[in-house]
């Protein structure tokens, strides 16, 4: 379980650490920063700092979570004490687009699920596919059911736009993964700039200079924006953009693989690979076996969404976390009496895509390793 602290992707920089410190921090402080100081885990530290109710963590340990934060700086950062939504016997509903598709629903409906019972609140779940004639009749079977709030998730991070019904419900309601124009919803997406800038920051850090990155469909939101955070990294350390070292996949360990060779076939192939999710790095790792390439020795490889099989592959893949279980976590954590649809703008809240560092990155190789393709893919 990970819960990650609230981010912008334009937030300033965490403040200095301590002066009795001497080694430089990072510029933005993470939990796992403070984890590793604290010498917990992570979950630990978002328990601690959210002060999340049910927990038993003992007193020497959120000491030592404590102070780590305070040396490094992160109690000067944004973080609320929040509380759960209140009253037993509540029934909150959560409707959902898919389910099945991937786990990232099941992650998030686990996060609610687990603050709900918390505060002893029940969780109705239900699946719409965003049919226009179901969907209707499934949120008001929730809310003629006698729900006390909402939550309405999509799969896909995208801008939303929802029928008047919406804004007719007289229940806190609160969109997860998901968003609308009129920001008439408290809503939470994850910071997918700041995790693509972040994972091609950590290739950069290993003093790799031709990077590429293998996208998911460019149509899709959370595409476009790892790939701004791509760019921006790329351009924050004056390393010029290359078109030829972005190939477009569609989240597949197939696609992955097949990208992977079009990179080993270039003039210049890189020296490290940005997959925008773990699917796509498995196949990446499968072309560069093939090719007679070694990870991280000849090619580092930066996967994204951390699922299960990331710690498994061989390396085991650096990768960044999709805060999904925090998402539901927060969406329990703020329905509250005011969070009533349309009565006033909220903010887009975005949360942390933590990067995970495994074994999967090294410095580049000092001089370019011979390809040997297999039969198989010279075809």
């Amino acid at each position: 379980m990970r819960k990650t602290k609230i981010l912008d992707e334009h937030e300033p920089a965490a403040r200095k650490p301590a002066r009795n410190r001497k080694a430089s921090r990072p510029e933005r402080v993470t939990m796992m920063d403070i984890a590793k100081a604290a010498g917990c885990s992570q979950a630990a530290v978002s328990f601690v700092l959210n002060n999340t109710p049910g927990t038993r963590i003992s007193q020497l340990t959120r000491e030592r979570v404590f102070e780590a934060a305070r040396a490094l700086g992160y109690m000067g950062a944004t973080y609320a004490t929040p509380t759960s939504y209140s009253g037993l016997d509540n029934v909150i509903g959560f409707a959902v687009d898919q389910l099945a598709t991937s786990p990232e629903a099941i992650v998030a409906i686990e996060g609610a699920r687990q603050a709900s019972w918390n505060a002893g609140n029940v969780l109705l779940v239900t699946q719409t596919l965003s049919d226009p004639v179901m969907e209707p009749k499934a949120i008001k079977a929730l809310t003629s059911g006698g729900i006390s709030a909402l939550i309405y998730m999509t799969i896909y991070t995208r801008e939303v736009e929802l029928p008047p019904y919406f804004y007719k419900l007289n229940i806190p309601t609160v969109l997860l993964n998901c968003y609308t124009a009129d920001y008439a919803f408290p809503c939470v997406v994850p910071s997918e700039i700041a995790g693509g800038q972040s994972s091609t920051r950590h290739l950069i850090a290993h003093g790799h200079h031709r990077i590429a990155t293998i996208t998911g469909e460019i149509w899709m939101q959370a595409a476009q924006d790892r790939l701004t955070g791509y760019r921006r990294a790329l351009a924050t350390a004056d390393i010029p953009f290359d078109p030829e070292l972005v190939i477009e996949g569609d989240w597949s360990a197939s696609a992955g693989y097949a990208a992977t060779m079009k990179l080993l076939a270039l003039k210049e192939p890189p020296s490290a690979i940005f997959c925008q999710n773990d699917r796509t790095a498995i196949g990446c790792y499968e072309a560069l076996k093939d090719a007679g390439l070694r990870i991280p020795q000849d090619m580092s490889v930066v996967g994204y969404d951390d699922e299960d099989i990331s710690r498994h592959l061989v390396p085991p893949l650096t990768t960044s976390v999709l805060p999904h279980l925090a998402m539901g976590q927060w969406s329990i954590e703020h329905l509250n009496p005011e969070s009533l649809p349309g009565k006033k703008r909220y903010p887009i809240t975005k949360l942390e895509c933590s990067l995970v560092k495994r074994h999967s990155v090294a410095a580049p190789p000092v001089k370019r390793p011979k390809i040997h393709r297999s039969e198989q893919n010279a075809q």
